[in-house]
């Protein structure tokens, strides 16, 4: 009886064993089936584009005098830059959208020494910037600059004589009104590759693994358009494949 039992006991035990092994592997089967199933996905990017118009100007106007008596360039360069604030005014402009920058001045015979001094010992300079919504009324007054220099304004960026003239920044400020349709039509051409590449490869597109909002960018549309914006967007987004 105890040998039936035992033998019996063991038999038992072997079919159990068999029938784990058996639902084990059925089980890491379809387990690896669903992960290769899941890691099958394609990455694909999306762009899209919108032309605006630029909503405001920032535009600085630097200007210098030099010589080498102090009294006299404050007085000329206080008086250039009242003619600087008279053309802005003329223009139609405010006195909220203009300012002063405080005035630098700087000794150039300091750190000089026998012939390599300069003629004139004083440079003083300042600049004069417009900040303003006005966009067509500071394009009407950039083409009126030589107006000016008629009046002896003569004007160079970062107070330098040598210096290229200032010039106007056109930036567009509304920014988070346009970005959710271009994101949502820079995903929907992601699909659209997705999708024929799924095509091409006999399968098709599933649900979004991962999306990457990627890059806006903004720039002028042409280099003769500085207040013509153009917007890019360009999403990447890894989209599931299913057979």
């Amino acid at each position: 009886m105890n040998d039936v039992h035992v033998k019996n006991t063991g038999l038992i035990s072997a079919l159990v064993l068999a029938l784990g092994m058996i639902g084990g592997g059925f089980l890491v089967g379809h387990g690896l089936k669903d992960f290769r199933s899941g890691d099958r996905f394609v990455t694909v990017k999306g762009s899209a584009e919108k032309i605006v118009d630029a909503d405001l100007v920032v535009w600085p106007l630097a200007h210098t005098v030099s010589g080498n008596d102090l009294g006299v360039l404050q007085r000329e360069l206080e008086t250039r830059t009242q003619t600087i604030r008279n053309f802005f005014k003329q223009a139609g402009f405010g006195d909220d959208e203009i300012s002063v920058a405080p005035a630098s001045l700087e000794d150039r015979w300091a750190y000089a020494y026998g012939d390599n001094r300069s003629p004139e010992q004083y440079r003083y300079s300042t600049t004069v910037t417009l900040r303003t919504s006005k966009v067509q009324k500071a394009m009407e007054a950039l083409r009126r600059t030589g107006d000016l220099l008629a009046q002896g304004v003569v004007l160079g960026g970062n107070g330098g004589q040598d210096a290229a003239p200032s010039g106007p920044q056109f930036d567009f400020t509304q920014l988070n009104s346009v970005k959710p349709k271009l994101i949502a039509e820079a995903t929907a051409n992601a699909r659209k590759s997705a999708e024929q590449f799924a095509k091409d490869s006999g399968s098709s597109v599933s649900g979004i693994r991962s999306a990457n909002q990627g890059v806006v960018s903004i720039e002028n549309r042409d280099a003769g358009s500085p207040h013509v914006k153009k917007i890019r967007v360009v999403t990447t987004v890894d989209y599931f494949l299913k057979h």
